[in-house]
């Protein structure tokens, strides 16, 4: 961290902010000016983008934390899905079914702006009509986009959230060989650990990463907007979650479980975590609902606690097939956990802060400067 980022969030944590929240958003302009909404870059670790034949994008709105992603997959890609939690908001998975007609979708959106946010798809279609690209019938060709949201309507005006505009501005915006990661996209407004409602609450926000094992890749893409805490999946740590009463520290949303303080609890109801897991390899429909099945388990070792009441966790799995070799299922399942628990401890550390809400940075920030 160079002397002056150090010296922008001891700014940033004595003006607002550990303390109870009070978020800056009025007649649907965002206090954006001045806070951190953008991306980055950084390759090292991989990202989804190392998979052939595909393109990633987002619109991140300006007027108030929220956007959308698009993953979208140049020849068309076999894709499975698994949805945990009870509150998820998704377009076209049942499709994804292994007794599903279609075999291949073209593209995936992840979206905030809760079931409004789904309206984007809509975006997605127009830009893939345009470009010849869908599932053949007699009178049209119809592109298969699959589609989850997360909620993030508590940051600002409510009634601004992702359309059919913007996924197909996101679309416009898709590379092959860059994407910013942070508060873009789907993770613009995502926050994590709610048990205490908003006020307490940690910023979330999206990355990708890779594994590669020879010429077999595995890699995704996740927008992080859990109720639960997140952790670091090697150590246990807490990255990010639930604060005390101050603000000043981690309150640790298990430990309060187990001490039974649930009775003045005021978590917030609409959370989710969602994402793409995709590999080069030739997988069925059938296989890869099971490797997203195996993926979730990413989750569990990377937020706590998980697939809840309030979440709609749903992660999807394609496959483009460049490599033909038949992969064994149990370690390319494996790979996609991993894969999955990688990119969410990189999505808390690339998130930055927004007004009341600190990232797992200036929290750190702020126990090294305390006396």
């Amino acid at each position: 961290m160079s002397k002056g980022q150090g010296g922008n969030r001891r700014k940033f944590l004595q003006a607002s902010a550990l303390g109870p929240a009070t978020l800056l958003w009025s007649n649907g302009l965002s206090a954006i000016q001045g806070s951190r909404i953008g991306g980055t870059n950084a390759a090292p670790f991989g990202s989804i983008l190392d998979i052939e034949h595909i393109q990633v994008g987002h619109y991140t709105e300006s007027r108030r934390p929220t956007g959308c992603t698009v993953v979208l997959f140049e020849k068309g890609a076999v894709a499975g899905v698994d949805v945990r939690g009870s509150a998820p908001g998704t377009r076209e998975t049942d499709l994804l079914s292994p007794l599903g007609t279609v075999e291949k979708i073209h593209a995936i959106l992840l979206a905030g702006g809760s079931a409004f946010g789904l309206d984007a798809a809509s975006g997605v279609m127009q830009y893939l009509e345009e470009q010849g690209m869908g599932y053949e019938t007699r009178v049209a060709r119809i592109p298969i986009v699959p589609a989850a949201i997360l909620f993030d309507l508590e940051l600002g005006d409510p009634r601004i959230r992702p359309d059919q505009r913007n996924g197909y501005m996101a679309c416009k915006a898709a590379s092959s060989r860059f994407c910013p990661e942070g508060n873009v996209g789907a993770g613009t407004g995502a926050t994590v650990g709610k048990l205490f409602g908003i006020s307490r609450a940690m910023k979330g926000g999206l990355a990708t990463t890779s594994i590669k094992v020879g010429p077999v890749v595995v890699a995704a893409l996740i927008a992080v907007n859990a109720f639960g805490d997140v952790l670091d999946s090697e150590t246990g740590k807490i990255l990010a979650g639930a604060r005390t009463e101050d603000g000043k520290n981690l309150a640790n949303s298990m430990e309060q479980f187990e001490k039974g303080n649930i009775g003045f609890l005021k978590p917030s109801l609409e959370n989710t975590t969602i994402g793409v897991v995709a590999t080069n390899v030739f997988l069925t429909k059938t296989e890869a609902c099971k490797v997203a099945q195996m993926a979730q388990d990413g989750l569990a070792r990377s937020i706590n606690p998980v697939h809840t009441t309030y979440d709609g966790d749903t992660l999807f799995v394609v496959a483009t097939g460049q490599n033909t070799a038949r992969p064994n299922l149990t370690w390319i399942g494996s790979l996609a956990a991993a894969v999955v628990a990688k990119t969410i401890r990189r999505a808390i550390l690339l998130a930055t802060s927004l007004p009341g809400l600190p990232c797992s940075q200036d929290l750190a920030a702020s126990r090294e400067t305390s006396p």
